[in-house]
């Protein structure tokens, strides 16, 4: 499944956040939110580039059918790079989150990533329902990318918050 991935810290960036409010350096906590943007970017950077070069095969055409041009301009894997996002929160439930931004696709292909990273994409031939074709994809391309970066994301993002806790004493 294609969610969204959320690194924190719990205790100790929620004690770190409250601490920051009480001190009110908003350039600590504005380098903090650089700081934790920066470590998540190469995760959002990977899954775009994953995406965009993941590799979908069809069944192919059957001897006798017709086929033609695809009804649409839209590239499917860039527009999910496209809608790819983080946000990172220093209030309450601070933390780092990459997710699919599903108001930045299309109606029509909301809930494509979480299809994709399945592996198995059906759809119907050109809109018509009563004919449909099957794809595969890499499956779990989401999850493998993430679990690829989690371990030095929490560990930049510890690095982090020892930095502030440092700067506040």
């Amino acid at each position: 499944m294609a969610q969204s991935i959320r690194v924190i810290g719990t205790g100790q960036l929620l004690e770190l956040s409250a601490r920051l409010r009480r001190a009110g350096h908003e350039n600590i906590r504005a380098s903090l939110q650089r700081r934790i943007r920066r470590a998540a970017e190469p995760l959002r950077n990977d899954l775009q580039d994953t995406i965009r070069g993941l590799d979908i095969r069809s069944q192919g055409r059957g001897s006798g059918k017709r086929g033609g041009p695809s009804p649409t301009t839209r590239p499917l894997r860039a527009t999910i790079a496209e809608a790819i996002r983080i946000s990172v929160r220093t209030g309450g439930n601070p933390g780092a989150r990459v997710w699919v931004d599903r108001d930045r696709l299309p109606r029509d292909l909301r809930n494509m990533p979480n299809v994709i990273n399945t592996g198995r994409i059906r759809h119907p031939v050109f809109g018509n329902r009563r004919r449909w074709a099957q794809q595969t994809a890499t499956p779990l391309w989401w999850d493998k990318t993430v679990r690829a970066h989690q371990s030095r994301i929490t560990r930049e993002v510890e690095r982090v918050v020892d930095d502030v806790r440092r700067r506040l004493e």
